[in-house]
């Protein structure tokens, strides 16, 4: 691990500039918040962890270029897990009392966020799970550390009915067909079946569930069912070689990419390059954003960071799906940060408590997302006690065989639907754990 300090650069070469204080005095006044970086580079996963990784760091890169968070620099330091959830829980212990207590985590594994659930209250450190993890932690009544923010599995799914729906002339004419969900066997992978789930009952589809073993490689028998069952449509909840392997075994067997829709995680570039033209009609949902090198956020990336040296990864990379969904989930962890110092003081170090606080109080109009780079990348967010998702918009895009284009309106999750089961699942964890909801008074500290 290589620890990042600009800040601690930055006081260094001031003090020896000529100033007025020494190099002791002007170390002692660094300001520095610190982000731990759980990222996998290593390993089957690493396609898709690595761009993440990489737009998450040259977000915090960017902040610190622009003279930090109200004055106060970002320190950050990567772990390696391998996407293993043992190596996570390692990485997380490692990190959180380093450089003066860590600002909040971001497990990017939904396995990682259900062991680190039960450790993030004790040690009053925040999880931000943009667009992973439990889909009942929206509700922040019971889960007051956690933050799935702008998307859950259950928003993907949802989504991805409606748009299926659309397709067909209706949601009502759903009723008799066939949805299969090829899904990683895992707890990510199990997360949106609760949601299709109820919708067939509702809508009168046949759900057909497919587990694929981790990582993925091998799936000829899952395709040959798919082959014999003939379903209509395909949802593929991969991560990683899952997915193009998905595709290719597709191709293989003839089925139509373009009745084809991946999760946001089987969504962006690595999944699709390699399989070219043959993955031409494949859609996926997105977390609101996709592709965006044109946003004006990866304009400075490119002009402020790559144009000096200090981009993290090529600067071919940046504006792509998986770079822009790791910068959007640094944005949402630092104006956390932001968004606490409007209450516990401007230009100060946050503790966790106090970025949980921020967190909870987002309040990202477009006026502010557009100020940050994100001009028609994003919608607002507002979070709440209730509410820890904040935004439930979604979007469909599709490979041409060369890029990802947008072909769909945008999304809202129906929470008539949703809210029942978060508040029901979330109800059933706090009995489990004994725990009691918030109070209106807690909402408050």
């Amino acid at each position: 691990m290589k620890l990042k300090s600009l800040a601690l650069a930055a006081a260094t070469v001031a003090a020896f500039a000529g100033g007025t204080l020494g190099t002791t005095g002007a170390l002692a006044q660094a300001k520095e918040q610190f982000f731990p970086v759980l990222s996998y580079r290593t390993g089957p996963y690493a396609p898709n962890g690595v761009p993440w990784a990489n737009g998450y760091v040259d977000y915090l890169k960017l902040v610190n270029a622009k003279g930090g968070i109200n004055g106060v620099k970002i320190v950050f330091e990567e772990c390696e897990t391998g996407y293993d959830t043992g190596k996570s829980v390692e990485c997380y212990e490692r990190l959180k009392g380093k450089n003066g207590g860590a600002s909040l985590f971001q497990p990017l594994s939904t396995g990682a966020t259900f062991a680190l659930t039960e450790k993030a209250p004790g040690d009053k450190i925040p999880l931000i799970t943009a667009g992973y993890g439990r889909s009942e932690s929206q509700d922040g009544g019971v889960f007051k550390w956690n933050f799935p923010l702008i998307g859950t599995y259950w928003v993907a799914a949802d989504a991805l009915v409606q748009q299926i729906g659309k397709k067909e002339g209706g949601l009502g004419k759903l009723s008799g067909k066939k949805i299969a969900l090829v899904y990683h066997d895992s707890p990510y992978g199990k997360e949106p079946i609760p949601l299709l789930q109820e919708r067939a009952k509702l809508h009168g589809f046949e759900l057909q569930l497919l587990p694929v073993t981790a990582p993925g490689v091998e799936q000829k028998s899952t395709w040959l069912q798919v082959r014999q069952s003939r379903p209509d449509y395909v949802l593929l909840w991969g991560w990683g070689v899952m997915n193009s392997t998905a595709i290719k075994e597709a191709q293989a067997t003839g089925y139509p990419r373009e009745k084809m829709y991946g999760v946001w995680w089987a969504g962006a570039e690595p999944d699709v390059r390699d399989v070219g033209d043959g993955a031409k009609g494949y859609n996926a949902v997105t977390m609101q954003h996709g592709a965006e090198p044109n946003s004006r956020f990866a304009q400075d990336v490119l002009a402020l960071l790559h144009g000096k040296g200090q981009g993290t990864g090529p600067k071919e990379e940046v504006g792509s799906v998986l770079y822009m969904r790791g910068a959007i989930s640094a944005m949402l962890g630092v104006e956390g940060v932001r968004r606490a110092q409007e209450r516990f003081g401007k230009g100060k170090v946050m503790t966790g408590e106090q970025v949980r606080w921020g967190l909870e109080n987002l309040a990202l109009d477009q006026k502010k997302l557009d100020a940050l780079g994100f001009a028609g990348v994003m919608r607002p967010v507002s979070t709440s006690c209730a509410d820890h998702l904040g935004a439930n918009w979604a979007r469909v895009h599709t490979w041409d065989g060369a890029k990802w284009n947008f072909t769909s309106d945008w999304l809202q999750a129906d929470e008539q639907i949703i809210k029942p089961m978060v508040k029901a699942t979330a109800d059933r964890y706090a009995a489990e754990k004994k725990l009691s909801r918030r109070t209106p008074e807690d909402c408050q500290t």
